[in-house]
């Protein structure tokens, strides 16, 4: 028994220099592996001092369109004659159009990816899907694009692949609504979803949104030219029994038009207020923003009146206090028609997330913003630069400066919000200068003006009145010599700045 405990034990030792000399062979493999990574992107991370999910941004150069990543590399030779689409940034999809025929409307199209390769092939076309917000800001349906194959129009994702046959005379976006497309058959409308799925099928005379958000459900006017409501899960909400339907969304109830005059119903059709109002506006909560003759005011589900009506506007908050205008100035007032704020402001929004107001006033003809409270109380004034909801803060100019707040209105290092940053915009004497996370200076205070890093690592930089750019470790790779006042926005890719237009989002070089 001890002869095979021994033994037992020189093969425990035997096996265990296996395992070892297994181990130290895996480690080599993956030390050479991240090696070679390092190697191949050892450039790009000595650009821009981090590594961040790769961009791709539409360039103009000498005439011509092409794309470039966020690193300022060129993905696609600025060789076309015609506006290259990048329908999202993150990923390495570009719709490319030649041989346009301004006259008769004809052209090619071709999609390719990052290598140049095409994809998206047996289509007679491609095209992006554009849709617009309220401010007539263009974006891109994501992972989608419709395909044209004998006359008629389909869908396929990003990779190509058919989503959707092409049997429609065409396919449009419900605007204002993601994930909403209109499709078209023998004339009559229809919904698809992004993936290709059939949310109504094309029996329609008309579609229309109810407000922007596409789980609201959408309004189907059918050919005798009744309203009815159907949801995105394709249950019908209303039958097409009405005259009309206004796309106004509640989660309780609907306004509707019967004999010509508009009432409030419930989800099981049954009338809720009536003859108490000649319009609806909105619906805010369980409260009725109505018209009476040419003037605003409140209703609650009873008909009694909450807020007179008086006004020229009124504005809902899903809260009990409300935006109104009178005299051309905006305040606020609650459900019980108390004035909460003086009528002095040019215009006031609700920040939802944060349950705060920003008012605007003219003081000594210069736009000033106050940040006020659900309580009323000034919190903030200055210029508001940027209200970021999904990381909870607030970039406001006051006192000369750049500062942060959160929701709480509290002042915070812009370090505590921008976590991907390296470099931090900072003011000294009147003059701008970067700094890193522990406050140490990176870049002088020598420049008029700068903007914050962007998510590529790029800042702009300004200096006798134009502008150039640094990167993510601060060093001048363009010299100020660019003069942008005519640009809404600076922003810099490598050595290309953002054109003039925001909304058509390409770069130059020039």
């Amino acid at each position: 028994m001890a002869r095979r405990a021994r033994r037992y034990e020189a093969d425990s030792k035997l096996n265990v220099k296996k395992i070892i000399a297994v181990i130290v062979f895996i480690l080599v493999v993956i030390m050479f592996i991240v090696g070679i990574r390092f190697l191949l992107t050892s450039n790009t991370e000595s650009s821009t001092g981090k590594v961040e999910t790769v961009t791709y941004y539409t360039i103009y150069d000498n005439g011509k369109w092409g794309v470039i990543n966020s690193y300022g590399e060129t993905v696609i030779d600025a060789s076309y004659d015609d506006m290259i689409v990048v329908p999202d940034s993150t990923k390495a999809v570009f719709v490319c159009t030649y041989d346009v025929n301004y006259e008769d409307g004809s052209y090619k199209s071709k999609v390719l990816n990052e290598k140049g390769k095409e994809i998206a092939k047996g289509y007679d076309k491609v095209d992006t899907i554009a849709n617009y917000d309220k401010s007539q800001n263009i974006w891109y349906e994501s992972n989608v694009l419709k395909v044209q194959k004998n006359g008629k129009w389909g869908l396929c994702d990003f990779s190509g692949k058919e989503i959707l046959p092409c049997e429609y005379e065409s396919i449009e976006t419900l605007k204002g609504v993601k994930n909403s497309l209109l499709i078209v058959k023998d004339g009559k409308y229809g919904l698809s979803d992004n993936s290709g799925n059939i949310i109504i099928e094309p029996n329609y005379s008309k579609i229309e949104k109810i407000e922007d958000d596409y789980k609201n459900g959408y309004i189907v006017i059918n050919q005798e030219g009744k309203y009815g409501i159907i949801g995105f899960d394709k249950s019908v909400t209303l039958e097409c029994n009405y005259e009309e339907i206004k796309g106004i969304y509640s989660a309780n109830y609907f306004v509707v038009k019967n004999n010509g005059k508009y009432i409030i119903i419930d989800k099981e059709g049954n009338t809720v207020l009536e003859n108490a109002f000649d319009d609806v506006i909105d619906i805010s909560g369980d409260y009725i923003i109505a018209k009476k003759g040419e003037k605003v005011g409140v209703l609650d589900k009873t008909g009694q009146t909450k807020i007179n009506f008086e006004y020229d506007e009124i504005r809902g908050t899903n809260t009990n206090n409300f935006i109104a205008k009178k005299n051309e100035k905006y305040g606020i007032v609650n459900v019980n028609g108390e004035e909460k704020l003086a009528f002095e402001a040019i215009d006031i929004s609700h920040v939802s997330t944060g349950d705060f107001f920003i008012a605007d006033y003219l003081e000594n003809e210069k736009l000033v913003s106050k940040v006020i409270d659900s309580k009323f109380e000034t919190k903030i004034t200055g210029i508001v630069s940027e209200i970021n909801e999904e990381k909870g803060y607030l970039r406001i100019f006051t006192d000369d400066n750049y500062k942060y707040y959160n929701f709480k209105f509290e002042e915070k290092q812009s370090s505590t919000f921008l976590t991907t940053n390296t470099l931090f915009l900072s003011k000294k004497d009147g003059k701008y200068g970067f700094v890193d996370k522990e406050g140490t200076v990176v870049v002088d205070y020598i420049y008029d003006d700068a903007t914050e890093q962007n998510a590529s690592g790029y800042a702009a930089i300004k200096k006798d009145g134009v502008w150039g750019a640094i990167d993510a470790k601060g060093k001048v790779i363009v010299e100020p010599e660019y003069n942008l006042d005519n640009n809404t926005k600076i922003d810099f890719i490598s050595t290309w700045h953002l054109c003039e237009d925001t909304n058509a989002n390409y770069y130059l070089d020039v």
